[in-house]
């Protein structure tokens, strides 16, 4: 059999979540970076999107997008992060689509999308007044981020979860490019601290991107 392929790219929030849920379960894969504005021949034949994340899994099979990591749940359920609980397993949904919808259209796309995704697809120039929006809008993600850790031991309730992941995915691109207020927000702060520093973490922390780097407390467990 081959070994499992993740085709991703390094600021996609999605393809992150799919990292840390391959991590948490400890399932070993290869990593494929994309380029999805190029739109390459062998990603549209994975994924007529020419979308990331694409799983290709040991045996073939491809999963794409959001899919991905339900497929991992049902596929390799010995390390949970969708529990048996029909009550927290709908909590969990309603989280990731709040993070991977409401977050990323309010806050991913208006920063990362501007100052980042633009630069490398030379794509034009960052528009003002959503960076503007996406710097505003960042702060009421982090205080529900914040009431939800002061309330739960993790997002959705008493173990790490999906939610968790998808939260984490689409903040660790914020932070990247160094537009995260951390010190605005302690409790968000105290519960990114703790997922930043699980193994499964590892990897994110040491993406580089040539010519963009990251702020130097990226990194760091400790901020």
């Amino acid at each position: 059999m081959r070994m499992r392929t993740l085709h991703h790219h390094w600021l996609s929030g999605p393809s992150r979540a799919v990292r840390l849920a391959l991590a948490e379960k400890g399932l070993e894969f290869e990593l494929v970076l994309e380029k999805p504005w190029e739109r390459a021949e062998h990603l549209l034949e994975l994924n007529p999107a020419g979308e990331v994340p694409v799983l290709v899994d040991a045996d073939g099979t491809v999963v794409v997008g959001p899919a991905v990591l339900e497929y991992l749940e049902e596929r390799h359920p010995s390390v949970p992060l969708l529990p048996d609980d029909l009550v927290l397993r709908a909590e969990i949904r309603r989280l990731m689509g709040w993070f991977d919808d409401k977050f990323a259209r309010e806050v991913t796309d208006n920063l990362v999308g501007e100052k980042a995704w633009k630069r490398l697809a030379g794509s034009g120039h960052p528009q003002p007044q959503s960076i503007r929006a996406g710097l505003a809008n960042v702060h009421y993600h982090l205080d529900y981020i914040g009431w939800l850790a002061d309330r739960r031991t993790w997002l959705a309730g008493p173990r790490i979860s999906l939610a968790d992941l998808a939260a984490a995915a689409q903040i660790s691109t914020v932070d990247y490019i160094g537009d995260v207020p951390w010190d605005d927000h302690p409790d968000a702060k105290d519960w990114y601290a703790r997922i930043k520093s699980r193994p499964s973490f590892r990897g994110l922390l040491t993406d580089q991107i040539a010519g963009m780097p990251p702020p130097p407390h990226y990194a760091d467990l400790d901020f």
